[in-house]
């Protein structure tokens, strides 16, 4: 639904494919609770729905596209079923780009009639707002596909990386994994509550993350001697804390503990007022770092 809200305020025609009874209502929702966000963005029709068509016939939904976002659930059965019902009606020069966490494309491309057109196109939730897009290729994908991709997302104001290696999880996701790793480990080592563990990162290198990636703000830790002179100054020391790193497993009490630890945080707020504090904080932030986040005329 993020996705469509996206793609119908810059202009495109939409079609919605969705087996759930209510898509039509909730994505209409989302369309126009995100209007002034996406107005504020450089969307030229934020909020207008009128190019949305929905249906639930998957094959009726690709009919004469020329992109194809697949969002459907991380399962690759669930996948391979999908693109099976809509290869007779994809156009011969469509693009199917999948939305998958942590699948690789070419367990992908084993169920898919046209591999060829077929690239992992991994974007961060919620996809209207935040501008990363992990795109993939392989052997097997056709020459043009990921330059066009790329000129696709770019064109919708979206900052996209590209993958050279299969490996699970891509990139964000597993530098995620990584940071969260240690988070539960921390929680469960009794270092410091969940809460402050979070605090710890929102309020820490969580803000200098948003400027710049880890390798480039350590390049400016070094002052004038870059990223050689900090490794020779904190290498060593990153080295032992590397060594220390803890590696929990997602246990029933481990899934506990980090209940307990969010409820115990004292924000009792509803999930749909948490969703929106973040987003106001994302949008922010995004204005505030200006036109590298603006759509391409």
């Amino acid at each position: 639904m993020s996705w469509a809200a996206l793609f119908a305020a810059s202009g495109r025609e939409v079609v919605v494919y969705d087996p759930a009874p209510d898509t039509e209502a909730r994505c209409r929702r989302l369309v126009a609770a995100s209007a002034d966000a996406l107005s504020a963005l450089g969307q030229p029709q934020a909020g207008d729905d009128s190019r949305m068509r929905f249906t639930t016939d998957p094959a009726e939904a690709v009919d004469g596209a020329g992109f194809v976002q697949e969002s459907v659930p991380e399962r690759v059965e669930v996948k391979h079923a999908l693109y099976a019902r809509i290869a007779d009606r994809l156009a011969p020069q469509a693009i199917i780009g999948s939305s998958t966490s942590g699948l690789t494309l070419g367990q992908l491309q084993a169920g898919c009639a046209v591999p060829g057109r077929l690239i992992i196109a991994h974007p961060f939730n919620p996809p209207h707002l935040i501008p990363l897009v992990e795109l993939m290729g392989n052997d097997l994908t056709d020459a043009d596909v990921i330059d066009t991709a790329d000129a696709f997302y770019t064109g919708l104001g979206k900052v996209c990386v590209r993958l050279h290696k299969e490996v699970p999880g891509h990139i964000a996701n597993r530098l995620q994994a990584a940071i969260w790793r240690e988070a539960i480990h921390l929680a469960a080592e009794g270092v410091a509550s969940v809460e402050d563990i979070d605090k710890a990162v929102a309020y820490g290198p969580g803000l200098r993350w948003a400027a710049m990636g880890p390798v480039s703000l350590f390049h400016l830790g070094g002052g004038p001697g870059g990223i050689r002179a900090f490794c020779d100054h904190l290498g060593g020391a990153f080295q032992s804390w590397w060594q220390d790193l803890g590696t929990p497993m997602m246990t029933p009490e481990v899934v506990d503990m980090l209940a307990e630890g969010v409820a115990a945080g004292g924000d009792a707020r509803p999930i749909e007022e948490l969703a929106a504090e973040r987003d106001r904080l994302i949008l922010a932030y995004l204005l505030a770092r200006g036109s590298r986040t603006t759509p391409s005329s």
